[in-house]
């Protein structure tokens, strides 16, 4: 298998101190299978990290942002693959929330996220956007059965 490099965005909506979070369950082969994450995906060809998160978060949600912040880059190892994601938060959009067909869309209380299912690294960077941490860079590399086994944070 070849090496390859991915660039993602990843948003989290919040509204009346709720997140927007998707229970991946829907999509076949998916490495986030019954994980809690934000919105967002893969870059297509020649857009910039702001147009790839406004498209993807049209796409899963239905949601329009009128207003997002670029909060931090997270350089994610697995195996043969570096996937460099821009991770954004949102508290302004217009719109109303569609069904998406990679996982269930859930408004939670902020302050329940962490009893979610979630990846270990995104515990670690979750807590970040929640203490309103300044603009972060975090490289979390996993081992082939997906646990953390190294993190930096700069």
């Amino acid at each position: 298998m070849a090496e390859k490099s991915e660039h993602t965005t990843l948003c989290y909506i919040i509204k009346d101190k709720k997140m927007l979070m998707m229970l991946r369950n829907k999509k076949e082969q998916d490495v986030n299978e019954g994980k809690w994450i934000g919105v967002g995906g893969h870059f297509e060809f020649g857009e910039s990290p702001d147009e790839c998160l406004l498209r993807e978060v049209k796409e899963e949600t239905g949601l329009n942002l009128t207003e997002y912040r670029a909060r931090g880059i997270i350089t994610f190892c697995y195996g043969d693959i570096v996937e460099y994601m821009h991770l954004y938060t949102a508290d302004k959009f217009t719109g109303e929330l569609i069904d998406c067909d990679e996982g269930e869309l859930s408004w939670i209380d902020i302050d329940r996220v962490m009893e979610l299912n979630l990846w270990e690294g995104d515990r670690i960077f979750l807590k970040l956007l929640i203490e309103d941490a300044p603009f972060f860079s975090l490289k979390l590399v996993y081992d082939e059965k997906g646990s953390l086994v190294e993190y930096k944070k700069n």
